[in-house]
């Protein structure tokens, strides 16, 4: 592994240990074994290294959560049986995975002072959306590419609020029967929609 490489796979390391805003260029290069001047022959920047290792990790952790929450077994489940099945896989993730969970929050708040960021979490978000519109909507009736971005929204922004209720206290943040409880309440005291 060269240097390029070593200061990639140290800086994923340093994200995931001591967070974005915390990990510095010589915490980098100690890690990837390599010197202070490294990071800047091969990266420029410390940001850009940290960037990049972000966005890496993101990919990777992308990939995993796709084959976490692959539903093939659930094909014969009803919509509050694969709400609740998918829910436990999510929130098992937010067990195992803590950090890269954490991550994702904080790479949220670097956004708002780095565009490239921004735009890497805009697109990602985009897909992330439709991605959960189709693991959870299993209407037997096609949406609109409208309804699909609504219903994609609405379980980006619960996934995003129970992800900060179990990084912050997970003895209290729901369960996934909570969530369906909770659901299953709301789908009952809500009138039809208007034909």
């Amino acid at each position: 592994m060269g240097n390029r490489e070593a200061l990639l796979e140290g800086a994923k390391r340093c994200l995931a240990e001591k967070g974005y805003a915390r990990t510095t260029a010589r915490d980098i290069a100690t890690a990837a074994g390599t010197s202070l001047a490294a990071i800047g022959y091969h990266y420029r920047t410390t940001e850009a290294l940290l960037n990049a290792a972000l966005f890496e990790v993101m990919q990777e952790w992308g990939d995993e959560m796709a084959r976490a929450l692959a539903t093939d077994d659930l094909a014969d489940a009803g919509p509050l049986e694969r709400f609740e099945a998918v829910w436990t896989r999510i929130i098992d993730s937010f067990r195992t995975h803590r950090s890269l969970w954490a991550m994702q929050l904080e790479a949220l708040t670097q956004s708002q002072h780095q565009p490239e960021v921004r735009a890497q979490l805009a697109g990602g978000l985009a897909a992330a959306r439709l991605g959960l519109a189709e693991l959870f909507d299993v209407s037997p009736t096609p949406v609109s590419p409208a309804l699909t971005a609504a219903v994609g929204a609405f379980h980006q922004a619960l996934l995003t609020g129970v992800l900060t209720q179990w990084l912050i206290d997970p003895d209290q943040a729901p369960s996934a029967a909570d969530l369906t409880a909770a659901l299953r309440h709301l789908a009952t005291t809500i009138a039809p929609a208007p034909a």
